[in-house]
Protein backbone atom coordinates (compact mmCIF):
# COMPACT_ATOMS: atom_id res chain seq x y z
CA UNK A 1 0.00 0.00 0.00
CA UNK A 2 1.32 3.41 -0.98
CA UNK A 3 1.56 5.68 2.05
CA UNK A 4 2.02 9.41 2.45
CA UNK A 5 2.41 10.91 5.91
CA UNK A 6 -0.87 12.67 6.61
CA UNK A 7 -1.21 16.46 7.09
CA UNK A 8 2.36 17.22 5.97
CA UNK A 9 1.99 17.01 2.22
CA UNK A 10 -1.01 19.19 1.35
CA UNK A 11 -1.63 22.85 0.64
CA UNK A 12 -4.96 24.67 0.79
CA UNK A 13 -6.14 26.88 -2.05
CA UNK A 14 -7.59 30.10 -0.67
CA UNK A 15 -9.01 31.40 -3.95
CA UNK A 16 -10.77 30.01 -7.00
CA UNK A 17 -8.25 29.05 -9.73
CA UNK A 18 -10.39 30.82 -12.33
CA UNK A 19 -11.94 33.93 -10.77
CA UNK A 20 -9.89 34.18 -7.53
CA UNK A 21 -13.01 34.49 -5.39
CA UNK A 22 -12.60 33.20 -1.84
CA UNK A 23 -16.23 32.17 -1.38
CA UNK A 24 -15.57 28.43 -1.58
CA UNK A 25 -17.78 25.62 -0.32
CA UNK A 26 -17.33 21.83 -0.01
CA UNK A 27 -18.43 19.87 -3.08
CA UNK A 28 -17.65 16.24 -2.24
CA UNK A 29 -15.08 13.90 -0.74
CA UNK A 30 -13.55 11.10 -2.76
CA UNK A 31 -10.47 8.89 -2.88
CA UNK A 32 -7.53 8.22 -5.12
CA UNK A 33 -9.12 4.90 -6.05
CA UNK A 34 -6.65 4.48 -8.89
CA UNK A 35 -3.45 4.38 -6.83
CA UNK A 36 -3.00 5.38 -3.17
CA UNK A 37 -6.54 5.09 -1.71
CA UNK A 38 -6.00 8.43 0.08
CA UNK A 39 -9.03 10.63 0.68
CA UNK A 40 -9.23 14.05 -0.97
CA UNK A 41 -11.69 16.93 -0.88
CA UNK A 42 -13.17 18.75 -3.85
CA UNK A 43 -14.50 22.29 -3.45
CA UNK A 44 -16.67 24.66 -5.47
CA UNK A 45 -16.48 28.40 -6.10
CA UNK A 46 -19.83 30.05 -5.35
CA UNK A 47 -19.10 32.94 -7.69
CA UNK A 48 -18.24 31.15 -10.96
CA UNK A 49 -19.20 27.54 -10.04
CA UNK A 50 -15.76 26.15 -10.83
CA UNK A 51 -14.97 22.87 -9.06
CA UNK A 52 -11.43 21.95 -8.04
CA UNK A 53 -9.44 19.58 -5.84
CA UNK A 54 -8.59 21.34 -2.59
CA UNK A 55 -6.26 20.94 -0.79
CA UNK A 56 -3.68 19.34 -3.08
CA UNK A 57 -0.37 17.54 -2.48
CA UNK A 58 2.75 19.66 -2.58
CA UNK A 59 4.50 16.96 -4.63
CA UNK A 60 2.13 15.66 -7.29
CA UNK A 61 4.80 13.66 -9.12
CA UNK A 62 4.54 10.71 -6.72
CA UNK A 63 0.91 10.21 -7.72
CA UNK A 64 1.95 9.51 -11.30
CA UNK A 65 4.70 7.10 -10.23
CA UNK A 66 2.95 3.87 -11.19
CA UNK A 67 3.21 1.62 -14.23
CA UNK A 68 -0.61 1.60 -14.36
CA UNK A 69 -0.73 5.27 -15.39
CA UNK A 70 -1.54 4.46 -18.99
CA UNK A 71 -0.77 7.70 -20.84
CA UNK A 72 2.88 7.22 -19.76
CA UNK A 73 2.89 3.44 -19.98
CA UNK A 74 4.92 1.88 -22.78
CA UNK A 75 3.99 -1.74 -22.03
CA UNK A 76 0.90 -3.85 -22.57
CA UNK A 77 -1.15 -4.87 -19.55
CA UNK A 78 -4.56 -6.27 -18.62
CA UNK A 79 -8.01 -5.65 -20.01
CA UNK A 80 -8.15 -1.97 -19.00
CA UNK A 81 -4.80 -1.33 -20.68
CA UNK A 82 -5.97 -3.10 -23.83
CA UNK A 83 -9.19 -1.08 -23.92
CA UNK A 84 -7.21 2.12 -23.42
CA UNK A 85 -4.84 1.21 -26.28
CA UNK A 86 -7.75 0.41 -28.60
CA UNK A 87 -9.49 3.69 -27.82
CA UNK A 88 -6.23 5.58 -28.33
CA UNK A 89 -5.82 3.96 -31.76
CA UNK A 90 -9.36 4.99 -32.75
CA UNK A 91 -9.09 8.47 -31.26
CA UNK A 92 -5.78 9.30 -32.97
CA UNK A 93 -7.43 9.08 -36.37
CA UNK A 94 -10.44 10.99 -35.18
CA UNK A 95 -8.26 13.73 -33.68
CA UNK A 96 -6.32 14.05 -36.92
CA UNK A 97 -9.56 14.37 -38.90
CA UNK A 98 -10.88 17.04 -36.54
CA UNK A 99 -7.71 19.13 -36.61
CA UNK A 100 -7.57 18.85 -40.42
CA UNK A 101 -10.95 20.59 -40.66
CA UNK A 102 -9.33 23.75 -39.31
CA UNK A 103 -5.81 23.39 -40.73
CA UNK A 104 -4.85 21.07 -43.60
CA UNK A 105 -1.09 21.20 -43.01
CA UNK A 106 1.27 23.15 -40.79
CA UNK A 107 2.97 22.82 -37.45
CA UNK A 108 1.37 21.38 -34.33
CA UNK A 109 2.35 21.55 -30.68
CA UNK A 110 0.85 18.81 -28.52
CA UNK A 111 1.02 19.76 -24.85
CA UNK A 112 0.95 16.58 -22.80
CA UNK A 113 2.07 14.41 -25.69
CA UNK A 114 2.53 11.25 -23.60
CA UNK A 115 4.42 8.54 -25.47
CA UNK A 116 4.06 10.31 -28.81
CA UNK A 117 1.61 8.21 -30.83
CA UNK A 118 -0.55 11.16 -31.89
CA UNK A 119 2.37 13.30 -33.02
CA UNK A 120 3.83 10.33 -34.87
CA UNK A 121 0.59 10.06 -36.86
CA UNK A 122 0.68 13.77 -37.70
CA UNK A 123 4.34 13.50 -38.64
CA UNK A 124 3.60 10.65 -41.06
CA UNK A 125 1.04 12.95 -42.69
CA UNK A 126 3.64 15.66 -43.38
CA UNK A 127 3.05 17.89 -40.35
CA UNK A 128 5.84 19.55 -38.41
CA UNK A 129 5.48 18.28 -34.86
CA UNK A 130 6.70 19.26 -31.39
CA UNK A 131 5.61 17.80 -28.06
CA UNK A 132 5.57 18.99 -24.46
CA UNK A 133 5.61 16.22 -21.87
CA UNK A 134 6.61 16.44 -18.19
CA UNK A 135 7.29 12.71 -17.84
CA UNK A 136 10.92 11.95 -18.69
CA UNK A 137 10.36 8.29 -19.63
CA UNK A 138 7.56 9.24 -22.01
CA UNK A 139 9.79 11.90 -23.63
CA UNK A 140 12.58 9.36 -24.15
CA UNK A 141 10.14 6.83 -25.60
CA UNK A 142 8.80 9.41 -28.08
CA UNK A 143 12.29 10.29 -29.28
CA UNK A 144 13.55 6.72 -29.46
CA UNK A 145 10.52 5.18 -31.17
CA UNK A 146 9.15 8.04 -33.28
CA UNK A 147 12.06 10.50 -33.53
CA UNK A 148 9.81 13.29 -32.25
CA UNK A 149 11.17 16.39 -30.52
CA UNK A 150 9.55 16.47 -27.09
CA UNK A 151 10.47 18.91 -24.31
CA UNK A 152 9.70 19.58 -20.67
CA UNK A 153 7.05 22.16 -19.77
CA UNK A 154 9.65 24.90 -19.27
CA UNK A 155 10.05 24.99 -23.05
CA UNK A 156 6.66 26.71 -23.36
CA UNK A 157 8.29 30.01 -22.42
CA UNK A 158 10.96 29.68 -25.13
CA UNK A 159 8.84 29.48 -28.27
CA UNK A 160 8.51 32.52 -30.53
CA UNK A 161 5.30 34.51 -30.39
CA UNK A 162 2.57 33.39 -32.79
CA UNK A 163 4.59 30.41 -34.02
CA UNK A 164 2.08 27.52 -34.13
CA UNK A 165 -0.85 26.75 -36.42
CA UNK A 166 -2.35 24.26 -33.98
CA UNK A 167 -1.89 23.62 -30.26
CA UNK A 168 -3.63 20.65 -28.67
CA UNK A 169 -4.14 19.60 -25.05
CA UNK A 170 -5.88 16.23 -24.91
CA UNK A 171 -6.99 15.57 -21.33
CA UNK A 172 -4.25 17.80 -19.96
CA UNK A 173 -5.80 21.01 -18.63
CA UNK A 174 -7.41 19.14 -15.74
CA UNK A 175 -3.86 18.37 -14.49
CA UNK A 176 -2.48 21.92 -14.69
CA UNK A 177 -1.75 23.64 -11.34
CA UNK A 178 -1.80 27.22 -12.70
CA UNK A 179 -4.54 27.54 -15.29
CA UNK A 180 -4.06 31.21 -16.11
CA UNK A 181 -0.31 30.79 -16.57
CA UNK A 182 -0.83 27.92 -19.00
CA UNK A 183 -3.54 29.74 -20.98
CA UNK A 184 -1.32 32.81 -21.14
CA UNK A 185 1.58 30.74 -22.47
CA UNK A 186 -0.35 29.05 -25.25
CA UNK A 187 -2.36 32.14 -26.28
CA UNK A 188 0.95 33.92 -26.92
CA UNK A 189 2.45 31.24 -29.15
CA UNK A 190 -0.63 30.34 -31.22
CA UNK A 191 -0.96 32.26 -34.49
CA UNK A 192 -3.77 34.82 -34.76
CA UNK A 193 -5.69 32.49 -37.09
CA UNK A 194 -4.48 29.35 -35.31
CA UNK A 195 -6.55 26.66 -33.63
CA UNK A 196 -6.50 25.46 -30.04
CA UNK A 197 -8.03 22.08 -29.20
CA UNK A 198 -8.80 20.89 -25.66
CA UNK A 199 -10.27 17.59 -24.49
CA UNK A 200 -11.67 17.50 -20.96
CA UNK A 201 -13.77 15.30 -18.68
CA UNK A 202 -17.19 16.84 -18.21
CA UNK A 203 -18.47 17.19 -14.65
CA UNK A 204 -22.02 17.72 -15.96
CA UNK A 205 -22.14 14.38 -17.78
CA UNK A 206 -24.70 11.70 -16.90
CA UNK A 207 -21.99 9.24 -15.82
CA UNK A 208 -20.49 11.87 -13.49
CA UNK A 209 -23.89 12.31 -11.86
CA UNK A 210 -24.42 8.56 -11.63
CA UNK A 211 -21.10 7.61 -10.06
CA UNK A 212 -20.56 10.77 -7.96
CA UNK A 213 -17.50 10.25 -5.72
CA UNK A 214 -16.69 7.02 -7.57
CA UNK A 215 -16.60 8.73 -10.99
CA UNK A 216 -13.16 7.74 -12.25
CA UNK A 217 -12.67 10.97 -14.21
CA UNK A 218 -12.34 12.83 -10.89
CA UNK A 219 -8.98 11.02 -10.64
CA UNK A 220 -7.82 12.95 -7.56
CA UNK A 221 -5.25 14.26 -6.93
CA UNK A 222 -3.89 14.01 -10.50
CA UNK A 223 -6.94 15.92 -11.72
CA UNK A 224 -6.81 19.29 -10.04
CA UNK A 225 -9.55 20.94 -12.11
CA UNK A 226 -13.03 19.60 -12.83
CA UNK A 227 -14.59 21.44 -15.74
CA UNK A 228 -18.00 21.93 -17.24
CA UNK A 229 -18.41 23.67 -20.59
CA UNK A 230 -19.55 26.79 -18.75
CA UNK A 231 -16.53 26.99 -16.46
CA UNK A 232 -14.18 26.21 -19.35
CA UNK A 233 -15.63 29.11 -21.34
CA UNK A 234 -15.27 31.33 -18.28
CA UNK A 235 -11.57 30.46 -18.07
CA UNK A 236 -10.73 31.09 -21.73
CA UNK A 237 -12.64 34.40 -21.74
CA UNK A 238 -9.90 35.84 -19.51
CA UNK A 239 -7.39 35.20 -22.32
CA UNK A 240 -9.22 36.69 -25.29
CA UNK A 241 -10.23 33.23 -26.52
CA UNK A 242 -13.63 31.94 -27.60
CA UNK A 243 -15.21 28.54 -28.06
CA UNK A 244 -16.12 27.85 -31.70
CA UNK A 245 -17.05 24.17 -31.58
CA UNK A 246 -17.83 21.47 -29.00
CA UNK A 247 -18.20 17.76 -29.71
CA UNK A 248 -18.22 14.57 -27.65
CA UNK A 249 -15.69 11.79 -27.16
CA UNK A 250 -18.36 9.09 -26.94
CA UNK A 251 -16.03 6.17 -26.30
CA UNK A 252 -14.80 7.80 -23.09
CA UNK A 253 -18.08 7.08 -21.31
CA UNK A 254 -17.41 3.34 -21.63
CA UNK A 255 -13.84 3.58 -20.38
CA UNK A 256 -14.77 5.91 -17.51
CA UNK A 257 -17.69 3.66 -16.56
CA UNK A 258 -15.44 0.61 -16.60
CA UNK A 259 -13.02 2.18 -14.13
CA UNK A 260 -15.86 3.55 -12.00
CA UNK A 261 -17.48 0.12 -11.77
CA UNK A 262 -14.13 -1.34 -10.82
CA UNK A 263 -13.80 1.22 -8.02
CA UNK A 264 -17.24 0.07 -6.83
CA UNK A 265 -15.76 -3.46 -6.69
CA UNK A 266 -18.12 -4.83 -9.31
CA UNK A 267 -16.68 -8.20 -10.41
CA UNK A 268 -18.41 -7.85 -13.78
CA UNK A 269 -17.32 -4.24 -14.26
CA UNK A 270 -16.74 -4.59 -17.99
CA UNK A 271 -20.34 -5.75 -18.59
CA UNK A 272 -21.82 -2.96 -16.47
CA UNK A 273 -19.53 -0.46 -18.22
CA UNK A 274 -20.99 -1.29 -21.64
CA UNK A 275 -24.53 -0.74 -20.37
CA UNK A 276 -23.81 2.39 -18.34
CA UNK A 277 -21.60 3.93 -21.03
CA UNK A 278 -24.42 3.48 -23.54
CA UNK A 279 -27.01 4.97 -21.17
CA UNK A 280 -24.73 7.93 -20.44
CA UNK A 281 -24.33 8.69 -24.14
CA UNK A 282 -28.07 8.40 -24.77
CA UNK A 283 -28.88 10.84 -21.96
CA UNK A 284 -26.11 13.21 -23.06
CA UNK A 285 -27.72 13.69 -26.48
CA UNK A 286 -30.26 16.07 -24.96
CA UNK A 287 -27.76 18.82 -24.15
CA UNK A 288 -24.37 17.69 -25.57
CA UNK A 289 -23.03 16.96 -22.08
CA UNK A 290 -21.03 13.81 -22.75
CA UNK A 291 -18.50 12.16 -20.44
CA UNK A 292 -15.61 13.87 -22.25
CA UNK A 293 -15.81 16.86 -24.56
CA UNK A 294 -13.57 18.31 -27.24
CA UNK A 295 -13.50 22.10 -27.37
CA UNK A 296 -12.13 23.93 -30.40
CA UNK A 297 -11.00 27.46 -29.50
CA UNK A 298 -9.92 30.52 -31.48
CA UNK A 299 -8.53 33.93 -30.65
CA UNK A 300 -10.89 36.89 -30.49
CA UNK A 301 -9.63 39.18 -33.26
Amino acid sequence: MFHVKQNTHIKQKVGCPICSAEDIIPYLKTKDYFFTQEEFSITKCQKCNFVFTNPVPKDLSVYYDTADYLSHNTKNGGIISKVYSLLRFINIRRKYKLVSKYCKKGNILDVGSGTGELLSYFNKNSWDTIGIEPNENARKFSKLNYNIDVYNENKLDDFDLKSFDVITMWHVLEHVPDLHKRLSQISKIIKDNGTLVFALPNLNSPDSKKYKEFWSALDVPRHLNHFTQETFEKLISYHNLRLVHAEPMKFDSYYVSMLSEKYLKNKFFYISAIYNGFISNMKAKKNNNYSSMIFVVKKEL
